[in-house]
């Protein structure tokens, strides 16, 4: 992964040795005396994000109190498991499988996004294969995020349409079925043990809202979540992740067609993404982030809106729940 972070002043020297004893110490903290759990349940994909949470837990409780849980279904790609397995081995942590499949279909998972996607491609049966993105590269074009669907046929023929709001709707909300019936099956194996759930989401995921409420965003302690993804990458090489997980290009891993994260939800590569960020963060005027990495100032406005923007219409997924109660009348 290219790396531009070292040659901006803005962002400092990332420390990984320096976070990697906070974030375990914290850990520590918050397993073991908060929540008063004996150990960690990791749900483990193959990712780096999943992988670099995995190693932080092998060293704050040791591998013999730490379990990662693989959890396919039949459109899952089959080198999630390869590599979870392979990283889960590595730090000499159990591992259990955990096929969701037959419980997607009787949810109708499956079923009810297919009927939305029919809707759009009338052809479309259960051996195309599909998946939803948002417009390309938002340093190449101006485009508000609407999302597309895109089939491929089984001769790997493409077709794509924008989606309107209802057929967009019904195929997020049944896919969400998958981040929700993994995480009912990660709180199984916790309390089987009487483990902490530890989540695996980065600053870009939650700052976002790149995850499912009460799926993958309903976990006991986030080591990672204060970390923009460019940091877990360096983080990952200092904990020794293997190299074939550091190279992996970040996917969804969710539609049967393959997706990248950057093109079905961030638009903008990580290096440059997280950049821009933090210039943004740190007051860093447009013009100054543009000069800096030899980008137009309108590129960095219209990455700097699509932040803000994503941040705003997403609010509601990391908000607490709205306690409605009524004053008592005196």
């Amino acid at each position: 992964m290219k790396d531009s972070r070292k040659q901006v002043s803005w962002l400092g020297q990332f420390d990984a040795a320096k976070e990697t004893s906070q974030i375990t110490e914290l850990l520590e903290e918050s397993v073991y005396h908060k929540l008063r759990r004996q150990g960690a349940i990791v749900g483990i994909s193959g990712g780096l994000d999943s992988s670099v949470v995995l190693a932080l837990c092998a060293r704050v409780f040791g591998p013999q109190r730490v379990v990662g849980i693989l959890l396919p279904e039949k459109e899952s790609s089959p080198d999630s498991t390869t590599l979870a397995h392979q990283v889960a081995t590595y730090y000499g942590i159990d591992t259990v499988t955990e096929d969701i499949t037959a419980a997607l279909e009787r949810l109708g998972c499956y079923r009810r996004r297919d009927v939305a996607i029919q809707r759009v491609f009338p052809q479309y049966n259960s051996k195309w294969k599909a998946k939803i993105v948002l417009p390309g590269n938002l340093l190449e074009e101006n485009t508000l995020n609407f999302f597309k669907v895109v089939v491929l046929n089984p001769a790997g023929e493409r077709f794509e349409e924008r989606l309107s709001s209802s057929e967009y709707y019904q195929i997020v909300a049944a896919s969400n079925f998958k981040q929700r019936t993994r995480m009912t099956m990660l709180y199984y194996h916790a309390e089987l043990r009487n483990y902490a759930v530890v989540g695996t989401a980065n600053k870009n995921e939650h700052d976002l809202g790149f995850f499912v409420k009460h799926g993958d965003g309903g976990v006991d302690v986030s080591p990672i979540v204060h970390l923009f993804k460019t940091q877990v990458f360096q983080l990952a090489e200092y904990l020794g992740v293997p190299e074939e997980i550091r190279e992996r290009v970040p996917t969804t891993d969710t539609y049967s067609a393959a997706s990248t994260q950057e093109e079905f939800f961030f638009r903008v590569p990580f290096d440059i993404l997280d950049t821009i960020w933090q210039g943004y963060e740190q007051g860093i005027s447009d013009h100054v982030i543009a000069q800096t990495l030899k980008l137009s100032v309108e590129q960095v406005t219209r990455v700097i809106a699509d932040i803000r923007r994503k941040q705003q219409t997403t609010a509601y997924q990391r908000a607490t729940p709205i306690n409605v109660t009524r004053e008592k009348k005196l």
